[in-house]
Order: C-alpha cells, then sequence, then structure tokens
C-alpha cells in the first residue's frame, strides 16, 4: 500500500496498544515504524528488474521482522523501560506494526515475499488497490483525532474502531475478488477457454470494478467485472506473443526472475526493435507501469542479444486519463469500453506516443 497508509495503520496500532503510557508519542513512533518496511526502495539492485523484483524482499519477510521484532524490544526494555507494561506488550506491539504493513502489501497485486530466504513465488492476493481511501482514509481521520485530543479515553477508543473498520473493509476485499473470479470462471466456461494462468485485481481506487485476466499461450483475455453486471463479462482477446518474444530472450535471467515474480502474467511487444516484456497486473488496463526492455533484435539477420542492464520502460503519457469511463463501467454494465482501444499504446515507442498526444 501507499506511505501514508502504511504510517497510519503503523500508528494506529501503536496508539491502540501504547498510547496509555505514551499518549501522541505512540501515535509518531507507530507511524515511523510503520513505514520502516519500504526503507528498502533506498537499495540499488543492480537494474530496474532487480529494484523491482528484490523490492518487498528481505525487508517483507515475516522471518526477518520477527526477529526484529525481539531485537527492538529487548534494545527498548534496556534502555527506557516502563513499568506500566511488559516487554510482551511492547514486543507485540512492535511485531504488529511490522507484521501488519507486510500483510497488507501482500493484499496488493504487486508480490510481497513474506516467506524470505525461502524461494516460494510472492504473495499476491491482488484483492485491493495500492490505494484505496475506504481503508485508509477511517486510519487517517482516527490517527489526526487522536493527535488533536490526546489517547485517553475517546482518543484511544478511536484507535480501535479504525482498526476493527479497516480490518472489516479488508476482509470485504476478499469477498469482491471470489465475485469477480466466479464470473471469470462462468466466461472462461462460455468461451472455452482453458488458460495457463488467471490474475484478478480491482481496478484502481476502489472494489467495485475488477480486471480479470486469462493469458492462454500467444495470447491473454482481459475483462471487466462490477458488483453490478447481471451476467458474466466479455472476454477481449488481446496479443501476448510469448512464441515471437521466447527465442530472443532465451537465457535472460531477468526475464525467468519477471516469470517467477509475475507468475507469467507478462505481455510481450516488439518495439523499435526490442523486446519489450509489460508485467499486466499492475496499473490498469492500457496503463501498466512496470514495462523492460530485454532483447534488441537486429533487423538484418533477425538475430537478437539480451540487454545486459535493463532500465524500465517509459509508460506513455496516458495513466489516469480514462478512469471516467472505468467509473462509468462500473456502474453500468452496458457502458461500451474497448479494451483493444485501451491497449492500443503499449505496442507503440514513446516518440509515437509523444508525437500522437496523451489519449489519443
Amino acid at each position: 500500500m501507499d506511505s501514508i497508509t502504511q504510517a497510519m495503520l503503523g500508528a494506529s496500532i501503536g496508539g491502540a496498544m501504547l498510547g496509555r503510557w505514551h499518549g501522541r508519542k505512540a501515535l509518531v513512533a507507530g507511524a515511523l515504524l510503520g513505514t520502516l518496511p519500504d526503507m528498502d526502495v533506498v537499495i540499488n539492485y543492480g537494474d530496474a528488474v532487480a529494484n523491482m523484483t528484490y523490492h518487498r524482499g528481505f525487508s517483507h519477510s515475516l522471518f526477518v521482522l520477527t526477529a526484529l521484532s525481539l531485537l527492538l524490544a529487548w534494545g527498548w526494555r534496556r534502555w527506557r523501560p516502563n513499568p506500566g507494561y511488559s516487554g510482551v506488550r511492547l514486543g507485540l506491539c512492535i511485531w504488529l506494526i511490522l507484521a501488519t504493513h507486510v500483510l497488507l502489501d501482500a493484499f496488493t497485486s504487486y508480490g510481497t515475499q513474506l516467506f524470505w530466504p525461502l524461494t516460494t513465488p510472492p504473495v499476491s492476493i491482488s484483492s485491493i488497490f495500492i490505494i484505496d481511501p475506504l481503508y485508509s482514509v477511517p486510519l487517517l481521520l482516527a490517527v489526526i483525532t487522536g493527535l488533536i485530543i490526546g489517547l485517553k479515553g475517546k482518543g484511544r477508543t478511536l484507535q480501535y474502531a479504525a482498526l476493527m473498520i479497516s480490518t472489516l473493509y479488508l476482509a470485504s476485499t476478499l469477498v469482491g475478488k471470489q465475485m469477480a473470479e466466479s464470473n471469470l470462471q462462468l466466461a472462461l466456461a462460455r468461451d472455452d477457454i482453458q488458460p495457463q494462468a488467471v490474475f484478478i485485481t480491482p481496478t484502481p481506487f476502489n472494489t467495485v470494478l475488477w480486471r480479470v485476466v486469462a493469458v492462454d499461450g500467444d495470447n491473454y483475455y482481459e475483462g471487466l467485472v462490477s458488483w453490478f453486471d447481471d451476467e458474466p463479462p466479455a472476454l477481449e482477446r488481446l496479443p501476448r506473443q510469448y512464441s515471437a518474444a521466447a527465442p530472443a530472450l532465451q537465457g535472460s535471467a531477468q526475464h525467468e526472475r519477471l516469470r517467477w515474480f509475475t507468475g507469467d502474467i507478462l505481455r510481450y511487444d516488439l518495439i523499435d526493435n526490442q523486446w519489450v516484456v509489460t508485467d499486466l497486473r499492475l496499473g490498469m488496463t492500457g496503463y501498466h507501469p512496470f514495462r523492460f526492455a530485454l532483447a534488441k533484435v537486429e533487423p538484418q539477420d533477425q538475430s537478437a542479444q539480451l540487454i545486459e542492464y535493463v532500465e524500465q520502460w517509459p509508460a506513455g503519457p496516458r495513466g489516469l486519463s480514462r478512469l471516467s469511463d472505468l467509473r462509468k463501467r462500473a456502474l453500468d454494465s452496458s457502458y461500451r469500453l474497448s479494451l483493444r482501444e485501451l491497449t492500443k499504446d503499449l505496442g507503440r515507442s514513446p516518440l509515437q506516443l509523444a508525437e500522437s498526444g496523451p489519449g489519443s
């Protein structure tokens, strides 16, 4: 989730568990501790693919954070012991702040390596968008109120209430994902599609409208599912081009790392004689920020050369311009929204995108 939400979650836990003794300081300390796992973003792992796929690695491991919680609690008790509460309460508070950070991240689409150093695939429940006001606002309001009125009585009660509301909302996102998955399975059976992988995720800032993606060899199928739909979604077939790209990407460690990290929810486009690989899970239809050129193709003899130092491919100017369309589609299943039209820019170069202008 976004850093503000993680800070508010940590602050609210700190205020609820230690606010009786430390007052507003518990909110501040909880907020700072709640952002600690994301400090790994300052580490340069070598190239853009490594920076993406090693983020939320060791710093988001439940094993590492449990050990860190014990160490921090032990050090704090030795330096500033407080007779009002036990070391167990302090350790539990620290552990909850750190553990809920990474568990909340696991509910997003990115992928969180909860069990590092085990080589199991990242956990990506993908039931909540990386920014969701309905989850964040109750925590934000509780923390601001606690800073104003303090944490005696109502101020501390508000922290518990906000934590309960946000947790219940998070649980409700699992129901939404189940709804979308059931509708996707009906659509796949209707269209006689047997995919090798599927991915389901909410569209930006809500859990009413969901993206469903089914990967099938050199194609993938994508559709939109809303709580207000009365029938399974129409699935549009879009080009994936894995077979065409595979020979050029043979031996690419970055490509194999991306396949592992994303569960193979990838798209391949030959742009300006470069094979560009797109993570289809993140962003929204037609706008996916994590794209990487992994190989160059010589047009004379069609030979391919792997790119050693990989940079992030420019995502284009579009971004949030289609949010109004998604809002209309969420409330009205008859609203026409061509996913093929939204994805047309994925096969174009940054120069072509700049010349055509945003939203063209």
